[in-house]
C-alpha cells in the first residue's frame, strides 16, 4: 500500500534540495524499495503546506492510475514556490488531477463498504465470513478498518487480487492478495437475504438504469448476489408503475355534485385516514372565475367547506377589494384532505407533498373539465405546482399570464394563509399584490 508519510518524507528532501519536479523520476510504489531513482537523505520541512493539502494527498497517494507521485510534488513545490493559494483554482490542470484523484479514491472505498459480500464457512472455531472484492485503487488497509469497527466480534477474511484483510475478532493482519477461485463458491443464506433486501427497496418509479450504473459499476456485478435481480426488476418497473399509481378511479363524466360524490370515498393517499372528511370545491357550476388553493385547514376540515377560516377571511377581503363576487366563484383546492401534524389538542398544518398533489390531480382536472372557466387564478405555489409544473416560481412568475389547457388565462398569486404568515411589515406589499392579481383576474374575464 503506498505510504503518504514516506512519501512526505522523501519529497521534504527533494524539497531541502531544491529539486524542482521535473528533475525527479518517480517510479511504482514499492519498486525497488524506493519512490524515486536516486534517493536522498532524509531533510527536516523547508515549507508550510495548507492541512487541505494533507488530506488531498492521504487520499490521493492510494490512487492507481501512473504520475499520482508526480502530481503531488508538482503541488507541493508549486504551494511552496511562491503559489499558496494555488489549491483554491479548481481550474488549474495539476489541482484539478489531484481533486479528482482524490475523489476517485473516497468513491472507491464508499463502493468497498457498500458492496463487499461476505458467505459464511464454518471452521473449527465457528463461523467465519469470507468474502472476495477488486477494488479500484489501493484501499485495502484503509477499508479493512471499516469493517473491523462495525463488525468487531465477527470473524472475517476480504480477499482482494492485490492484498488480503483477516480479522480475528481482535486484531486485523493483511496478507498477499488471492485470485477470485480461492473465495467460497457457491450459494448460502446471506445471498437469498441480499436479493430480498435488495428488491424491498427497488422503487420501480424511480428506476434510472444510468444512474444505477454509476452508483453500482458494472465491474461490481459478477461479485453482488443482487444483481442477478437487476434484469428482472428493470423489465417489470413499467407495469408496477401503473400498480403503485395512487390516482383515483373516475367513473363516467359526472356533474360536479357527483364528483364530490365519488371524491368523498377516494383512498388514494394517505392523507383520507387522519383528515376528517373530503373538502370538494363549491360555487356555481357557470363560474367563469376558478380559485385553487393549498389544501383545506383545521377549520375547513371540520366544516367539509373550502376557504372559510382565518385565510379564507383575507381571501374575501381581497375580493370585495378587486370588485369580485365570491358567490360568482368557484372555489377549490389542489389537495382535498387536510394533512397535519398533532401537537397536543392542536392540529398544525402541514404542506401536502408533491405525491399528495399527484394523487389529487383528476379530481381537480376533473372539475376543471365541467367548469371550463375563463380565468384560473392559483393561490399559492402547492396549487400552482399542480396545473403549471416543478419549474414555476413564484417570485419570478406572480401575476403573469400563462398559457394552460384548462382555460383561457391561468395566473398565480399568493395564498392567503401565507399572507397570515408573513413579517407584520412585509404584509401590507403581499396584500396589494394579490388585491392586484384578483383585480387583473377580473379584467380577463
Amino acid at each position: 500500500m503506498p505510504d503518504l508519510a514516506r512519501w512526505r518524507d522523501e519529497a521534504r528532501a527533494l524539497l531541502a534540495a531544491e529539486i524542482a519536479p521535473a528533475d525527479v523520476a518517480w517510479t511504482a510504489p514499492g519498486a525497488a524499495g524506493v519512490l524515486f531513482e536516486t534517493p536522498l537523505a532524509a531533510a527536516p520541512a523547508t515549507a508550510r503546506v495548507p492541512a487541505r493539502f494533507l488530506r488531498l494527498a492521504d487520499d490521493a497517494i492510494l490512487h492507481r492510475g501512473a504520475g499520482t507521485h508526480a502530481t503531488l510534488y508538482r503541488v507541493l513545490w508549486r504551494l511552496s514556490h511562491g503559489e499558496p493559494a494555488l489549491l483554491d483554482d479548481a481550474a488549474d490542470p495539476d489541482v484539478r488531477a489531484l481533486t479528482t484523484r482524490a475523489a476517485q479514491v473516497t468513491r472507491d472505498l464508499h463502493q468497498m463498504h457498500a458492496f463487499v459480500r461476505f458467505r459464511v464457512v464454518a471452521d473449527d472455531e465457528g463461523d467465519h465470513r469470507v468474502a472476495w472484492y477488486a477494488p479500484a485503487h489501493h484501499i485495502v488497509e484503509r477499508g479493512a478498518a471499516f469493517f473491523r469497527d462495525r463488525f468487531p466480534a465477527m470473524r472475517w477474511t476480504i480477499l482482494t487480487p492485490e492484498r488480503s484483510a483477516h480479522y480475528d475478532g481482535h486484531a486485523l493482519r493483511f496478507g498477499p492478495g488471492a485470485p477470485r477461485h480461492t473465495a467460497p463458491q457457491g450459494e448460502d443464506d446471506l445471498e437469498d437475504l441480499w436479493r430480498t433486501y435488495y428488491a424491498s427497496i427497488f422503487n420501480p418509479a424511480r428506476a434510472n438504469p444510468r444512474a444505477m450504473r454509476q452508483h453500482m459499476p458494472r465491474r461490481l456485478w459478477p461479485q453482488l448476489p443482487e444483481a442477478t435481480e437487476i434484469g428482472g426488476l428493470l423489465a417489470a418497473a413499467p407495469a408496477r408503475v401503473v400498480a403503485m399509481d395512487p390516482r383515483p378511479a373516475i367513473t363516467g363524466a359526472p356533474s360536479l355534485a357527483a364528483l364530490g360524490e365519488q371524491a368523498r370515498a377516494c383512498t388514494a393517499c394517505e392523507l383520507c385516514g387522519p383528515a376528517t372528511q373530503v373538502v370538494f370545491g363549491e360555487g356555481p357550476a357557470d363560474a367563469r372565475l376558478v380559485l385553487v388553493g393549498e389544501q383545506p385547514g383545521d377549520q375547513e376540515d371540520l366544516a367539509g367547506r373550502p376557504f372559510i377560516g382565518p385565510a379564507g377571511e383575507v381571501l374575501d377581503a381581497a375580493l370585495a377589494d378587486a370588485g369580485l363576487d365570491r358567490a360568482a366563484i368557484y372555489v377549490t383546492n389542489a389537495v382535498k384532505h387536510f394533512r397535519f401534524e398533532p401537537r397536543g389538542k392542536r392540529r398544525i398544518h402541514k404542506r401536502p407533498s408533491a405525491y399528495h398533489v399527484r394523487a389529487c390531480k383528476p379530481w381537480l382536472g376533473a372539475e376543471l373539465a365541467q367548469l371550463q372557466p375563463r380565468v384560473i387564478v392559483c393561490l399559492g405555489a402547492t396549487a400552482a405546482l399542480s396545473l403549471i409544473g416543478s419549474r414555476f416560481r413564484m417570485t419570478e412568475q406572480r401575476g403573469q399570464r400563462i398559457e394552460t389547457p384548462w382555460a383561457a388565462h391561468l395566473l398565480a398569486s399568493h395564498h392567503p394563509a401565507a399572507i397570515l404568515r408573513v413579517d407584520a411589515a412585509a404584509r401590507p406589499r403581499y396584500e396589494a399584490e394579490l388585491r392586484a392579481d384578483l383585480a387583473l383576474a377580473r379584467s380577463l374575464l
